[in-house]
């Protein structure tokens, strides 16, 4: 697993090579000199990258749905595209595909893993008057030797525990930290490095890997904090905050 930057990832597992809400851009906007701009590079170049079987995109918001990334990749001509329910549309009227669309408690065989949709607490949006017209999901990518569980872009809730009821404790989980303040607005929508402990715990991962944090400033909070304060709350050995490019090899 490499940490890109963000909540882009790269998992490298039996062959198959899966890229999480990939961003290469500049800014996480609709416009090219307005909006959030990145304050570190991504980890990897984008010339870089091996072939990518799988893109799993979590909802449509800028930072995770970035549409100049997701043409690259398009066309390269090797990735089939795994999205939320309508999504698939947007992603088709643009060039980009072939995309599947996974409701939640959806899944789909591909690329000799099963990759499974499941629910997030937060909310879609690409401009001011499409609210929740499409999806927002996590996914759990099963293998035959493993659980790995990607949390995309999600609130504190009681989806952990119904995630490892049904597909028991994952080998590694991608939990996001970062752009949780002012909490009355964030919270229901964001976690913050506590609540991200409080959901490695109930899922009981093996390793747990912080994303959302680092590159873009989407919160209050400064651009490091969070990375600061998972430490300062004591998350364990078990629970790594990587800088962007960093990568992990787990048995």
């Amino acid at each position: 697993m490499t940490l890109i930057n963000h909540s882009t990832l790269l998992l490298q597992q039996n062959g198959v090579h899966i890229l999480t809400d990939p961003v290469w851009s500049e800014r996480a906007s609709p416009f090219a000199s307005m909006g959030p701009r990145r304050r570190r590079e991504p980890g990897v170049r984008f010339g870089d990258l091996p072939r990518i079987d799988i893109v799993l995109l979590s909802h449509n918001h800028y930072d995770h749905l970035d549409l100049a990334t997701l043409r690259r990749l398009a066309d390269r001509g090797q990735s089939q595209f795994i999205v939320p329910a309508g999504v698939a549309a947007w992603l088709r009227s643009r060039g980009i595909g072939p995309a599947h669309e996974l409701d939640w408690g959806d899944s789909l065989p591909a690329a000799n893993t099963t990759v499974h949709s499941v629910p997030a607490m937060h909310f879609s949006a690409r401009g001011l008057f499409d609210r929740n017209r499409t999806l927002w999901c996590g996914y759990v990518i099963e293998t035959a030797e493993r659980i790995v569980y990607f949390a995309g872009d999600t609130g504190f809730g009681g989806h952990f525990a119904r995630i490892r009821e049904r597909f028991g404790a994952p080998r590694l989980a991608l939990l996001p930290i970062g752009a949780y303040e002012p909490r009355w607005f964030m919270s229901p929508i964001h976690m913050a490095p506590d609540d991200a402990i409080r959901a490695h715990e109930i899922l009981a991962a093996k390793t747990s890997i912080a994303i959302h944090h680092g590159t873009f400033q989407l919160g209050d909070e400064g651009i490091d904090t969070p990375k600061k304060l998972l430490r300062a709350y004591g998350a364990s050995d078990s629970f790594l905050a990587l800088d962007n490019g960093q990568s992990v090899t787990l048995a």
